[in-house]
């Protein structure tokens, strides 16, 4: 049995490696070096991080190491490997072929090892990290203000970036390693990615009460059909869960107006004949306007399930999990 230790230097975090060469993936990676017993065992730990961060700062950030070190040893790398590994390519990085290669059997090595051995430490009132998100304004209205609370309290050195992307861009950010959780409803995902429901919201309908009779509870479907409808998309996509459930129905509605802002969408209603069509969690400020009637719709649509997502490799990360942990219980 060969065992060696991550040694703990620039803040990685201690693993033995047990059993290396029957862990079968890990053995691709290894027989393309040229003398394992040369190899300082913590770039793999480097690399591995590289390849999903694709950028220097933020590597560093997240093994709690200096830039100088991690540039250090990608150069060390890339000698080992004989290959440029990342390129750079705009304000990141870029992998090579090789690097694409090594990615998968590297990531599910590490995660093989740390799960025999128990998961790593993280600290997170003494940690500082920054985590990055992709959410929309609805998505953030759910998690941020609780999270936020709980973070300024418990985790003052943690801290985070949040940027709004479509549902495509989400997932393509979790596959390039750009961001490390997306929240939102996802109704297809590739099997890389996994899901984590953190609530089941509802349709609402918003409408102007000046167009309704005064004693209206419901919107009729004639009307619901007949009016003009605002829609939430962040990329102007014109179609939705809400239009095939209609579809499904044999129905159809006109989209007047499609606008990207979960917040601005309500105040667009006052005053004209439009119908809003949204999860109901986001109208809650509707309901201090006398103007606007929430009501719920006149055709079945189907619930909307807020998850969050992230690439199975990341599943062993600590903080990561920590993180996933903190949103749970903020949205419970």
């Amino acid at each position: 049995m060969h065992r060696k230790t991550f040694r703990k230097e620039q803040g990685l975090p201690p693993i033995h490696l047990v059993l290396l060469f029957e862990i079968h993936p890990f053995s691709h990676i290894m027989h393309r070096m040229n003398n394992l017993r040369g190899i300082d065992l913590n770039l793999l730990v480097v690399l591995d991080a590289l390849l999903v961060e694709r950028h220097v700062s933020r590597t560093a950030l997240r093994l709690n190491m200096s830039q100088p070190a991690v540039s250090h040893a990608l150069a060390r790398l890339r000698s080992l490997l004989d290959d440029p590994l990342l390129t750079r390519q705009g304000g990141g990085l870029a992998p090579t072929i090789r690097a694409m290669e090594l990615s998968k059997p590297l990531a599910e090595a590490l995660a093989q090892i740390r799960s025999v051995l128990g998961p790593d430490s993280f600290e997170p009132g003494r940690t500082k990290h920054t985590f990055r998100l992709a959410m929309s304004d609805y998505g953030a209205e759910i998690v941020l203000p609780n999270l936020l609370r709980t973070l300024r309290r418990s985790a003052p050195s943690i801290d985070l970036a949040v940027t709004q992307l479509s549902r495509e861009g989400m997932i393509a950010g979790i596959m390039d390693g750009d961001i490390d959780l997306g929240l939102g409803v996802f109704p297809l995902l590739p099997e890389q990615i996994l899901p984590e429901l953190l609530l089941n919201d509802d349709y609402a309908c918003l409408i102007d009460r000046a167009t309704l009779p005064l004693s209206a509870q419901l919107i009729d479907l004639d009307t619901y059909l007949a009016r003009p409808h605002a829609l939430v998309a962040v990329h102007g996509e014109a179609s939705t869960e809400i239009d095939e459930a209609i579809h499904a129905a044999g129905y159809a509605r006109r989209v007047a107006l499609i606008i990207p802002h979960w917040s601005v969408a309500p105040k667009t209603i006052a005053g004209t004949d439009l119908i809003l069509t949204v999860a109901r969690t986001s109208l809650k400020f509707s309901l201090e306007d006398k103007r606007l009637a929430v009501l719920p719709p006149p055709i079945p649509l189907p619930a909307i399930p807020f998850s969050q997502i992230s690439h199975k490799r990341r599943r062993s990360d600590p903080a990561l999990r920590w993180l996933r942990e903190m949103i749970v219980a903020s949205t419970a």
